[in-house]
């Protein structure tokens, strides 16, 4: 996926991107140092969702944006759909409610968070996925 960034932004003639292999809870950035945070359904996957956001935070310029799109519950799991691999594949079992989602974000500090979308997901009567920004 690397090496196809690169190919495109080469092909588009993008000389202000750059693209590094990291993990979203220890991503390889100074601190302050990045405008704008795009994650598609990945921190759903992640164990500890409040370190995600906290390396979020850390990396993100004052002012700087987290543009997410993800999946939420909208109620808890029974035990059995939690440990379905398939859900996980899908998205769903690693998700959290998305009180406690949105909660995480405020605690760590971001501000203006908005949503922009809500659509079903995986599992429509447990899960929904949202696109959210929110602003250090």
């Amino acid at each position: 996926m690397l090496e196809k960034a690169r190919e495109n932004a080469k092909k588009g003639g993008f000389t202000n991107v750059e693209f590094r292999k990291g993990d979203i809870e220890n991503l390889p950035v100074e601190d302050s140092s990045v405008d704008v945070v795009i994650s598609n359904c990945v921190i759903n996957l992640a164990p500890d969702k409040a370190k995600v956001f906290a390396e979020t935070y850390r990396v993100l310029k004052t002012g700087g944006k987290l543009m997410v799109s993800d999946t939420v519950l909208i109620k808890p799991l029974p035990e059995d759909l939690k440990n379905d691999k398939d859900l996980l594949n899908g998205c769903v079992s690693g998700a959290i409610l998305k009180e406690e989602y949105l909660n995480l974000l405020k605690q760590t500090g971001f501000t203006d968070i908005t949503i922009h979308k809500e659509t079903p997901a995986f599992l429509p009567d447990y899960g929904l996925s949202i696109t959210f920004s929110a602003v250090k």
